[in-house]
């Protein structure tokens, strides 16, 4: 929600002037990186950090022509709305694939007893909350400009340095109870992985013919326009003061799409209400977890609205994008081991194993449910 220590648009300028200004900047931003992307050759790690600056652009883009589509060219907005999020979700697909592979992979090897086990996520999102960096970050007039996305590091404060310290201290467990786990732990890897792997293959074929297509080269060449020119309707003539009006719809949308949350049950850390749901019909866990999406996508578009009419946005509004990424990531992870399990004619100890998977990460599920509660109980009391 908006902070009022954050210094709003210039008194004076032109709602237009303002929503150009910030246009012209992730567009520019958008060309900068496809040029990055395209000089990057066989460098697999630099394209893909510029495939990812290229989708923050895009999201940012995006997300400002939806706001504020009503002091643009209505049209225009839409279609370049829609072809943007087309490109943003073609080339999040095969980093999405690798990312999930990677968890299950990990939790696999936490919960077998061959990796560290981490701290509690309730209890390593208290301890960042209370941390003195948001405490500092949540006083008056301690709030800085920030513009990573959610999901994207952030500045201000991580949960990784507190993951270190639980890492070092070692709550270790006896690896006789884990003796069955790891039987099918292996096979229950190399299912995944296989299967997993196949995913990013073909997304990363998709994402090369997506940058090749005429399609493609429509969007880079309406972005290319939009670094210079914003077509905009005439209710933009109208002072700046306007655009605040736009972020606060924004915002009403998101604090209700938060308030039909259950948010009372998620005040319970681990208390498994989701694990008995992900256990149910894909179409029941599905139906669950949707309003928590709806919010995530809500909550960037108020951070992206408020970056237009502020200089940043709250700082505790970034950590509560990363806590429902997390919350995605977690899903979308006991979804794909959800899928292995029902692959046909695995052997049992295989199919226990993914059980056990899938249950762990539907009860993080519920921890980033927990840890979104207490974020926002704290951006609550820090909001005047």
């Amino acid at each position: 929600m908006h902070s009022p220590d954050l210094p709003s648009v210039t008194r004076g300028a032109g709602a237009d002037q303002v929503l150009a200004e910030y246009l012209h900047t992730q567009a520019a931003d958008f060309l900068r990186s496809l040029r990055v992307h395209g000089e990057c050759g066989a460098d697999t790690t630099g394209a893909e950090d510029a495939a990812g600056a290229l989708r923050r652009s895009a999201r940012r883009i995006s997300g400002a022509l939806h706001t504020y589509r009503p002091l643009l060219d209505t049209a225009w907005a839409d279609q370049l709305r829609t072809e943007l999020t087309w490109l943003s979700g073609m080339l999040a697909q095969e980093h999405a694939c690798t990312a999930r592979l990677n968890r299950l992979l990990d939790a696999l090897s936490r919960l077998s007893g061959t990796g560290p086990v981490p701290l509690p996520r309730a209890e390593a999102d208290l301890a960042v909350l209370t941390s003195p960096e948001v405490l500092a970050a949540t006083s008056p007039g301690a709030h800085e400009a920030e513009a990573t996305s959610a999901g994207e590091t952030a500045p201000v404060v991580t949960g990784q340095d507190v993951q270190a310290k639980a890492a070092a201290r070692g709550a270790a467990t006896t690896s006789g109870a884990r003796g069955a786990l790891t039987v099918g732990a292996a096979r229950a890897g190399a299912l995944l992985e296989r299967q997993l792997t196949l995913g990013r293959t073909r997304a990363h074929s998709a994402a090369l013919q997506a940058l090749g297509s005429s399609r493609f080269h429509a969007v880079a060449d309406a972005v290319a326009l939009l670094a210079s020119e914003v077509p905009f309707a005439a209710a933009a003539t109208a002072p700046a003061d306007v655009l605040q009006g736009h972020a606060e719809t924004a915002e009403r949308r998101l604090l209700d799409a938060v308030a039909a949350l259950p948010l009372a049950r998620a005040a319970h850390p681990y208390n498994a209400d989701a694990l008995v749901h992900g256990l149910a019909t894909t179409s029941a866990g599905e139906a669950q977890d949707a309003p928590w999406h709806h919010v995530r996508l809500l909550l960037r578009l108020h951070r992206y609205a408020q970056e237009v009419v502020c200089s940043g946005t709250h700082p505790l509004l970034t950590i509560a994008g990363r806590t429902l990424d997390r919350h995605r990531d977690a899903a979308e992870a006991a979804s794909a081991a959800a899928t292995a399990a029902r692959t046909p004619r695995i052997a049992p100890a295989t199919a226990y194993a993914l059980g056990v998977l899938h249950a762990d990460q539907r009860h993080e599920v519920e921890a980033a449910r927990f840890a979104f509660h207490r974020v926002w109980q704290s951006q609550a009391v820090a909001a005047p």
